[in-house]
């Protein structure tokens, strides 16, 4: 499961009244730039829709400790994609396979709350200036701000970085900054970026959340190599000791510049940060019971539900939370790759969706703790759900000669089986679909059309789907498909994925509160033929294009729900995967070692943002670092 992210009006307006060029002057003189032409606004923060949660004053965010104690070490391991070893501490190019938790080191124009999806606050800058036409934001960087070597940070790094990021970055990365014309230093702490008319709803918060990167450093080592030397940062982290497939730790900054900025109290509170490798889901849950590691997300039901009864669950020395979680649940499924001449005909890739029996794995396999995922943004208000609303029919009828009938109906929802496992009505809908295709059977093999065997592989990179994915296999035998899984390391499965050398692979997408950018990443034309690209399935269609086009430039969340609506049901009628399943919640366990916040953030659990270590509560159950 994988688990990668937003301009209209801003809250704390203020217009500027006086002379526009006796200020001009006045601001050169002090080295700032001049403030916002008539109708332009200022403000401490950046926000989709809406009004910013936090006010200029505010001193902290509401889901923290500010007296948080620092120390200790939180140990886990590294988030999903799950990878066996690392080769690069580049985490922002093609090339290589970066290790987990490298975004620690960099700080940001302007970071995020997690109580907010559509919101940032200043973290380098302490203010943007927002043209008139919103295509000019310049931000007002803080003087004290530091690269960990004590060399400023300046407009001039930042420049530098969002340059180099959109020349020689990953491609994914450079998409999303294509339409900023320019990105130039004025002064030293002044940051003007420009941006194209056409430019998407969400470019400014892309901007201000991208990593700066010393411009010096680079002068003298090339950006777009893997590298194992630690580059240079200026977070509240910095590299410490790591060994590629074993771990990587990050070790907290005590004079970290900005440690007392809001955005900032009550978190990096933990003095090492480490992530350690395992490869395999089993062997982590043992280095977790043996407290090898201190925290561990639970992915897999059937372990949550029968697997935490070992000893120290028993006399209470590891915890096991349930979280809320209210972001949307992501898109996690078996992604049919269209590219392959398989899977070109629609009716195939529905067969398929009918050979899954959801409810015999879900209640055999996990033991009835998920739903089935029926939408790309399920579990939200962007939904498709029943027949679609004027709004989207308006949206939907200029393509009606290109879009299946059922666009202007309800959504197809998979089938809900007999929870058999071999759900004979169902097979027989799919070998129908098949048939429908032109596919024969002969002796027990189907044939595709052009005579050859229908026969394709799942990639994964671990044997973490093999009890879900086999028993899939075995419905597929009985339709005549030979389907079989290859498990590769983990550089291979990179390699073959970045290349679109697969057939179906597995995987969970996450969608922002608020889509945006990443809409054209996952389901853009152009992000079919880009390398790495997180369009899985290849999803090539005009009609996509346009829909996604309208979102991005949404001026207002109802208008972006209507949009995402009607692309949802063009998406879901394209049978592009085979859907899994999800739950609103976090599963996590934990030694009964850390102290945290009064309450949780709304979008994610906090972890290693806002607990820390209880010396009393780890004296008290005998724990020591391993």
């Amino acid at each position: 499961m994988n688990e990668p992210l937003l301009e209209l009006p801003l809250s704390r307006r203020r217009l500027f009244g006086a002379s526009a060029a006796v200020l001009a002057f006045l601001a050169s003189r002090k080295g700032l730039a001049a403030p916002p032409e008539a109708g332009g606004t200022e403000s401490h923060g950046l926000s989709i829709f809406g009004d910013l949660a936090e006010k200029p004053d505010f001193k902290q965010f509401g889901y923290v400790n500010p007296q948080a104690p620092k120390g200790g070490t939180l140990v886990m391991e590294p988030p999903p994609p799950e990878t066996s070893t690392y080769d690069s501490l580049n985490a922002y190019i093609l090339r290589g396979n970066p290790a987990a938790g490298v975004g620690l080191i960099f700080d940001t124009l302007m970071t995020g709350s997690l109580d907010e999806r559509d919101a940032l606050y200043g973290l380098v800058a302490h203010k943007v200036q927002i043209s008139a036409d919103k295509l000019t934001y310049t931000f007002f960087l803080r003087k004290e701000a530091r690269f960990h070597d004590g060399s400023p940070l300046t407009a001039h790094d930042a420049a530098f970085s969002l340059n180099i990021l959109k020349s020689e970055g990953h491609p994914m990365i450079a998409q999303s900054l294509r339409d900023v014309v320019s990105a130039e230093a004025t002064t030293d702490d002044v940051l003007v970026v420009k941006l194209a008319p056409e430019r998407t709803r969400e470019l400014p918060i892309i901007v201000a959340t991208q990593p700066i990167f010393s411009k010096e450093y680079y002068s003298k080592h090339k950006f777009s190599e893997t590298t194992m030397e630690p580059p240079l940062g200026s977070s509240a982290y910095r590299i410490g000791k790591f060994e590629p497939g074993r771990y990587i730790s990050f070790d907290r900054v005590p004079d970290y510049w900005a440690k007392d900025l809001p955005v900032n109290v009550g978190q990096a509170n933990f003095e090492t940060i480490r992530y350690e490798y395992f490869g395999d889901r089993n062997v982590a849950f043992e280095a977790f019971k043996s407290g090898v590691t201190t925290v561990h997300e639970e992915f897999t039901s059937a372990v949550w539900a029968t697997g935490y009864d070992f000893p120290a669950i028993r006399d209470g020395r590891v915890k096991r939370e349930v979280i809320p979680d209210e972001n949307i649940s992501g898109t996690q499924g078996w992604y049919l790759n269209t590219r392959r001449p398989v899977f070109k005909d629609r009716r195939v890739r529905e067969a398929l969706i009918y050979a899954f029996d959801f409810e015999w794995t879900n209640h055999n396999l996990f033991h009835d703790s998920y739903e089935r995922t029926t939408s790309y943004f399920e579990h939200s208000d962007l939904k498709a759900e029943g027949q679609p609303s004027e709004a989207e029919k308006a949206l939907l009828e200029p393509f009606r000669d290109k879009l299946p009938a059922e666009v202007f109906g309800a959504p197809f929802r998979p089938p809900v089986s007999d929870g058999s496992g071999q759900d004979r009505n169902l097979l027989r809908k799919a070998s129908e679909l098949l048939a429908a295709a032109g596919c024969k059977r002969k002796d027990g093999v189907l044939y595709l059309p052009d005579g050859n065997p229908f026969k394709f592989e799942f990639l994964d990179f671990s044997s973490f789907y093999e009890r879900i994915t086999q028993p899939y296999i075995k419905n597929l035998k009985l339709l005549g498909i030979q389907a079989t899984q290859r498990i590769v390391d983990s550089a291979q499965y990179k390699r073959r994925t970045d290349d679109f050398d697969y057939d179906v692979r597995t995987e969970r997408l996450r969608i922002a509160y608020s889509p945006g950018e990443e809409l054209r990443i996952l389901f853009g034309s152009e992000a079919a033929k880009t390398p790495g690209s997180q369009n899985l399935s290849g999803i090539d269609d005009p009609v996509v294009d346009a829909l996604i086009a309208k979102a991005l430039v949404a001026a207002s969340r109802s208008e972006l729900a209507t949009i995402c609506r009607a692309l949802d049901r063009v998406l879901i009628a394209g049978r592009y995967w085979i859907p899994h399943w999800y739950k609103p919640t976090h599963w996590i366990a934990h030694w009964d070692v850390f102290g945290r916040p009064e309450r949780y953030p709304r979008f994610e659990p906090g972890i290693a943002s806002t607990w820390w270590w209880d010396e009393d509560r780890a004296r008290k159950i005998n724990f020591t670092t391993r």
